[in-house]
């Protein structure tokens, strides 16, 4: 057992220089020398345990996506719920992106590096505890690439007073997303009913690359109608964004209302409705 806090024992989790293009920290470098604990085993993120430390629940971000955008650092809670007949001492989350925690090619870890790693821990009883720790995903520093979007893993460890421990590798998944936005536009307005109203818009997401947000292209994307004093839009048709991510439809003048697009959303992009545009019918 090496002197580090074993919430972060992540050495084997040093990501190449060239997968990371310098902008991945090797998380052999975040492992603390000390820690305050009876340690666990330094041996990376690999399933392994001692004595009778269970973990029982993990919740990422409220049971929400992390959705990034180019610019802003998210910050997001982990919650960790484990048992031990003797107490929970300590329970640490961090997530990982790649096939195999060997070669993993990202990790999001907690803020404040130059702190310890250890969550804030409430008991619900003798045995249980859930210990909650708040981990950072920086589009600026984290997310590197376009690639890291989608389903990440959730590496997890438990520690009891007595000293037992669990390790898990690969816990559970979360989702981790380029932050999409979507606009409207009604013309003309007002309209005469039964005339032609062309709907335009744009469905884009964040680019993670260059910082920048660019057309999701070839994605389907509903046009919606809310009629005024409704508070219920229902789909008109589904049309497709072309390879900039513009929309375009066109629809007959019926009645007072707002028109929106609305995208459902993909592994990497979360859904987004815009702001209803309304159009006066005469």
């Amino acid at each position: 057992m090496a002197a580090v806090t074993g919430a972060l024992a992540l050495s084997a989790l040093a990501v190449p220089a060239a997968q990371a293009d310098d902008h991945m920290p090797n998380l052999a470098s975040l492992v603390p020398s000390t820690s305050k604990a009876t340690p666990f085993a330094a041996a990376g993120p690999t399933d392994e345990g001692e004595g009778d430390t269970k973990i029982t629940s993990v919740t990422v971000n409220g049971g929400k996506n992390i959705v990034v955008g180019t610019t802003v650092k998210k910050s997001f809670t982990v919650s960790v719920t484990a048992t031990d007949p003797e107490g929970i001492y300590d329970a640490y989350p961090v997530l990982w992106h790649g096939s195999d925690p060997d070669t993993a090619d990202g990790a999001l870890v907690p803020e404040g590096l130059d702190q310890e790693f250890v969550g804030d821990c409430t008991n619900s009883s003798a045995t249980t505890a859930t210990c909650k720790v708040t981990l950072t995903a920086d589009p600026a520093v984290d997310l590197y690439s376009n690639i890291l979007a989608g389903t990440w893993k959730v590496w997890v460890g438990a520690i009891g007073n007595d000293g037992d421990y669990v390790i898990r590798d690969a816990y559970k998944t979360a989702k981790v997303q380029r932050a999409s936005k979507l606009t409207v536009n009604a013309s003309p307005e007002p309209v005469t009913k039964g005339k032609t109203i062309t709907v335009t818009g744009k469905l884009s997401r964040a680019n993670w690359e260059d910082h920048k947000y660019h057309g999701y292209t070839n994605q389907p994307v509903k046009l919606q109608f809310r009629k005024k004093g409704s508070d219920t839009y229902s789909t008109v048709k589904t049309i497709t964004s072309n390879s900039t991510g513009e929309l375009k439809t066109t629809v007959k003048a019926a009645t007072d209302g707002y028109f929106r697009y609305s995208f459902a959303g993909t592994t990497t992009t979360p859904a987004v409705n815009a702001t209803g545009d309304f159009v006066d019918v005469r």
